[in-house]
């Protein structure tokens, strides 16, 4: 059975919880640094009829395909999505809107063409808001959509964000069973850059099969290749979420979520080779049993220093917490190849 027959075995058995099609999967606010201006964010991440590549067995480690509707939504109804997601935002003065539909905003079937720019022109209208950022798959990414979307943003800056997860082709395909090639994003970068369009890359740390240490290397290896296309890259740390292949391994003890002190070492080496890239990464669920941790003690506080240097962008800020369990952390690293990346510790 090929990895893809496996991760949708998987997704066939999960049920998607339906939900009025006007109201969006979810959105929040938060802070974020957008090329060197620190501002609100509000995130939104629409419930569309889903993304395509997930309803053909997906990536292994994505949750995110069950946020997709039961049925079609209108455009009506996401637009109405729109607006509850804006209410959020009365109270702001000035914000980044993220866009996220837990698939691509530029693929047809799930955004129309007509639809992306009501949306985009009426973010682009609004004065509080300084720039929008859009997710895709990069094969969507072409120069009429491009040209497009900037037909009504007016001036306002816009931004591409890529689930890249590698540079590496063998793991984005083994591992991650992502279904493109780092050629395919660096053609989707080419012309974002070509039309002044910015792009954003996120990164995977850990995805299933690989030890903490050759985890830990991709990334920095990945970042090295990405900077010649993205302004901003932001290292996702894998968790395990429900109805996943990753969780499958997780059940049977087969994966554990990278450690917190990995992704310190690599915000840390690579900010210090590509000082003007803007260098983040969000540790969701740290601390939690399926998300990335250290040990009990310090898991919480070297996240929030993570979390701090995503903001400032000042790499001694990551100096700030030091704990007992990094001598541990760095056991594993260099038994990862004699124990064939079993934890040291759960």
């Amino acid at each position: 059975m090929s990895l893809n027959q496996s991760v949708l075995e998987i997704r066939e058995r999960q049920r998607i919880k339906s939900k009025p099609y006007d109201e969006p999967a979810a959105f929040w606010l938060g802070r974020d640094n957008l090329r060197g201006d620190v501002v609100d964010v509000l995130t939104i991440i629409f419930q569309t009829s889903g993304c395509y590549w997930g309803k053909q067995g997906g990536c292994t480690m994505c949750g995110y395909v069950y946020d997709s509707s039961t049925g079609e939504p209108s455009d009506a109804d996401i637009l109405a999505q729109l607006e509850k997601a804006l209410e959020r935002a009365s109270k702001l003065d000035r914000f980044l809107v993220k866009i996220f539909t837990s698939g691509s905003f530029l693929h047809v079937s799930e955004i129309s063409p007509a639809l992306r720019k009501q949306i985009l022109k009426k973010l682009a209208d609004d004065e509080r808001i300084v720039a929008v950022l859009a997710e895709t798959r990069p094969e969507f990414v072409t120069r009429e959509a491009a040209a497009d979307c900037l037909s009504v943003m007016n001036g306002k800056p816009l931004e591409f964000a890529y689930g890249l997860e590698t540079t590496s082709d063998r793991i984005r395909r083994e591992s991650i069973n992502k279904g493109f090639a780092f050629q395919k994003f660096k053609e989707a970068a080419e012309i974002a850059q070509q039309n002044g369009i910015f792009t954003k890359a996120y990164l995977m740390l850990k995805p299933p099969f690989l030890t903490e240490r050759e985890a830990t290397e991709d990334i920095l290896k990945s970042i090295d290749e990405v900077v010649p296309y993205a302004e901003t890259v932001s290292v996702n740390l894998c968790n395990v979420q429900a109805g996943t292949y990753v969780e499958k391994l997780w059940e049977n003890k087969e994966y554990r979520p990278p450690w917190l002190w990995s992704i310190v070492k690599i915000l840390r080496e690579a900010k210090t080779k590509h000082p003007d890239l803007f260098l983040m990464s969000d540790p969701v669920g740290a601390g939690a049993k399926r998300g990335p941790r250290n040990c009990k003690i310090c898991s919480r506080d070297v996240a929030d220093m993570i979390r701090e240097f995503s903001i400032t962008q000042d790499a001694k800020t990551l100096d700030k917490v030091r704990c007992d369990c990094q001598l541990l952390w760095e056991k594993e690293l260099l038994l990862d190849d004699v124990t064939f990346g079993a934890p040291i510790l759960d």
